[in-house]
């Protein structure tokens, strides 16, 4: 059977390439073959970790490259060139295969055996608009199915720009006046908003009204001709169910942007994976071993799901959770979160290399950034790269998840509170009431979810150094969901109190 030739054929690879060894290479090898074999649908959660690295790739390499039938690789750009350049190459030097490979947003062909690899826009723009490109039926993995949902909210959400109102006008001349009308009407509305630190906003009543009677005039028209295709998806989009529509504002150039996408994905998804065999592989989708609640975000069924667990000894970290600091919605925290990061630096100042402190709160980012550079200069920099060798950065988690690939992996990670989404966030709000709507746990089904899946990202190249992850959120020890954040951070050991030697080298003797 595959599932003995890949095994042999990997544990034979890796040892004669000396590659670092994860321990679940074997495993996962045998059960990516076996899904191709039976034609079984499959959910593989690695961990934060291994997705940073990218080390368990390797384990579907080997199987994908030895099938002899056609595959799908679902994958960005920059994971598809790391294959391409580095480890199949290497593979191919050891293993013994001919299997063709392409990149393309299609099928090469009917009698294709080969392994296509393309980019997830590609794939869910066919599977989700059924435009014909790949053949039903054909074995589909996705590399990093940890984005998959926001992969599918950008498919599916329409974005109406400055030149698609000239463009509108240009194709119904006619019309011109009313079109500018509605331009002008929509612009008073959505700049007599409040400022908000997200530059968007929910479109009220009102705004649907005039969008809505545009589109009617325009129906209606002496020489109603077909809209552009923007316009066209937008109509569809704003006349779908479970959708948000919301308005982003560039105010210095007094210009916005109109966004019409779903509120939810598992209804369009659904349908998707019943059309080929299909094997997910993330990071950290969910803490349970089924993925219960990831799988009702995506529309998944049934199907074999599998939970491998965190090397304790390589990937241990510190953890100091402050019993005592005051609840972040409390006036007391803000000057009690930088007298703790500045007691963190003081203590780790003799450690060579990199410090982050994550403050998601925009006005509080600058204002730490701003205190601490008094007190140690020019290492501490707010959101930059360019970095001194024992630098500190300040940085919000947009900023940090961007840039944590190219930075040096910290030996302090400090979090002023946990990544939970913000109801002050139109978007998110809007998510929440459509739950709500539902009835459904909103807290725990979306918010929870993604505070958890950011965290054990975030904090993956702390892992790599072993070093020390200060939580400031005590949140976490007196609300329920603690509990699942504690779990979330595992493999871990607690710290009750901060010493320069908890900074210089892992000894986990000091672990309560």
């Amino acid at each position: 059977m595959i599932e003995v030739e890949v095994h042999q054929q990997l544990r034979a690879f890796l040892r004669e390439q000396g590659k670092p060894y994860w321990s679940h290479h074997l495993t996962m090898a045998r059960l990516m073959a076996r899904a191709l074999r039976l034609g079984r649908s499959a959910l593989m959660q690695t961990d934060a970790l291994s997705r940073y690295h990218g080390r368990y790739r390797l384990s579907y390499l080997v199987p994908v490259l030895m099938w002899q039938g056609p595959v799908i690789l679902v994958a960005t750009e920059a994971v598809q060139q790391r294959l391409l350049l580095v480890e199949i190459p290497q593979l191919r030097q050891c293993i013994q295969t001919s299997k063709p490979i392409r990149t393309g947003d299609r099928f090469p062909s009917s009698d294709f055996q080969g392994l296509l690899l393309t980019t997830p826009e590609s794939w869910l723009s066919d599977r989700l608009h059924q435009q014909g490109r790949f053949p039903a039926g054909i074995p589909t993995l996705i590399d990093g199915a940890d984005d998959l949902e926001s992969w599918t909210c950008s498919q599916l959400t329409t974005v109406i720009r400055t030149a698609d109102w000239d463009a509108l006008m240009l194709a119904y001349p006619e019309q011109t006046d009313l079109i500018r009308d509605t331009r002008v009407q929509l612009t008073r509305s959505i700049f007599q908003r409040p400022a908000n630190p997200y530059d968007c906003y929910l479109a009220e009543q009102f705004e649907q009204r005039v969008l809505e009677a545009l589109f009617d005039a325009l129906a209606s028209s002496s020489s109603a001709t077909d809209l552009p295709a923007v316009w066209e998806a937008f109509r569809d989009a704003l006349q779908a169910e479970h959708r948000l529509l919301w308005a982003e504002v560039s105010r210095q150039q007094g210009q916005f942007s109109l966004h019409c996408g779903p509120v939810e994905v598992a209804s369009v998804l659904a349908p998707v994976w019943d059309q080929q065999p299909i094997v997910l592989v993330g990071g950290a989708l969910d803490l349970d071993a089924e993925a219960s609640t990831y799988r009702q975000r995506l529309g998944l069924g049934d199907l074999t799901c599998l939970k491998f667990a965190s090397d304790r000894q390589d990937e241990l970290i510190h953890l100091y959770l402050p019993e005592r600091l005051p609840m972040p919605n409390t006036p007391e925290f803000q000057s009690a979160l930088i007298q703790e990061m500045h007691t963190l630096l003081r203590i780790s100042s003799g450690s060579p290399g990199l410090a982050v402190l994550i403050v998601g709160d925009v006005p509080l980012k600058a204002q730490v950034g701003s205190v601490l550079a008094a007190e140690f200069g020019s290492r501490v920099q707010v959101e930059r790269t360019c970095l001194d060798d024992n630098g500190v950065l300040v940085t919000g988690w947009e900023f940090w998840r961007q840039h944590q690939n190219v930075l040096p992996a910290p030996y302090l990670l400090a979090i002023a509170t946990l990544p939970i989404p913000s109801l002050e966030n139109p978007l998110v709000a809007g998510r929440v009431a459509y739950y709500k709507q539902q009835r459904q746990d909103w807290f725990r089904l979306y918010l929870l979810p993604e505070a958890l899946s950011e965290l054990q990202q975030a904090i993956a190249p702390v892992r790599e150094r072993q070093g020390v992850v200060a939580l400031l959120d005590s949140r976490v020890i007196h609300r329920s969901y603690g509990q699942q954040v504690l779990t979330a951070l595992n493999p871990m050991g607690r710290v009750n109190y901060l010493d320069a030697n908890l900074f210089s080298q892992p000894d986990f003797s000091i672990l309560d």
